[in-house]
């Protein structure tokens, strides 16, 4: 008998789309791992060409403007930005999670109050909550990563509160509670397992936007400085040169489109493996 999850994986693998994605998101993580190790050059290390050198044999992705390798750097740059992307959607997930079921468990005066913060916290543009939280905490990589988070809770925590509300209403919680189990027994054994499949999807589906997101922040010299080699900051750093060195901006552009259009694959296709009304789609 074949194990749930490989069956799980077999349909997730089964459209092109998806098998795509997952390819050139695994190639983009096994080079950001072994970045120290299949990188050509250092990733700051200068005068490794002329200033600007446009694409040759000893430099693929060409040089920027302090004669540091392209190629290095946005491999390097891997790293930086899946870490930031991938610990938004952490903070997203868990704050905003645990917030949605407190508040969709708790009913009454707590779910109305509650609810009423949530779409109070939603009337802020993401991307005005997040410059709002940078210009509080500071400018940094890790500020920036925060602040994307932050801003990401009130949707998570939406979206769990209203699978929350109805999956309490089903006739499973009741019995549960009718044989005395208590409130954290509820939540951990039949609410939480219950909700994994929508918080993974959304985990998925916002991974993508929470690269392009926190590198939108280095692109404004709010998030990455210089000489770190995230995406986002690259793309800052070559944009006075586009018109004489378009590479300095085209490899890492290329690199965020590559890592956040995988990402976007992957997670369309798992919504629809795990969504039982739509697995006869998948």
């Amino acid at each position: 008998m074949r194990p749930r999850g490989h069956g799980v994986i077999s349909r997730l693998l089964g459209a092109p789309g998806a098998l795509a994605g997952t390819v050139v998101l695994v190639s983009i993580l096994t080079l950001a791992v072994l970045a120290p190790v299949v990188a050509p050059y250092d990733w700051n290390a200068t005068s490794q060409c002329r200033r600007l050198a446009p694409i040759s044999a000893g430099h693929w992705f060409g040089c920027d403007l302090f004669g540091r390798d392209i190629l290095s750097r946005v491999m390097y740059g891997a790293r930086f930005s899946l870490a930031m992307g991938v610990s938004t959607v952490a903070i997203s997930l868990v704050v905003g999670g645990l917030l949605g079921i407190v508040i969709a468990y708790g009913g009454g005066r707590i779910d109305a109050i509650g609810a009423r913060f949530i779409d109070a916290m939603l009337c802020f543009p993401p991307i005005i909550l997040a410059i709002l939280i940078v210009a509080v905490l500071g400018v940094g990589l890790w500020n920036a990563a925060l602040a994307v988070g932050i801003s990401g809770i009130p949707r998570f925590a939406r979206i769990t509160r209203a699978a929350t509300l109805s999956l309490v209403a089903r006739d499973f919680v009741e019995a549960a509670r009718a044989v005395g189990s208590g409130r954290m027994r509820i939540v951990l054994r039949h609410l939480l397992p219950n909700l994994a499949p929508i918080l993974i999807v959304i985990t998925t589906l916002d991974l993508g936007g929470a690269v392009l997101f926190t590198a939108t922040l280095s692109f404004l010299g709010l998030g990455a400085q210089p000489p770190t080699p995230e995406w986002g900051a690259m793309l800052n750093a070559g944009r006075e040169y586009v018109r004489y060195a378009p590479w300095t901006m085209i490899f890492p552009g290329l690199a965020l489109f590559l890592t956040v259009m995988a990402v976007n694959l992957v997670g369309d296709r798992l919504s629809l493996v795990l969504d039982p009304r739509q697995r006869d789609r998948a």
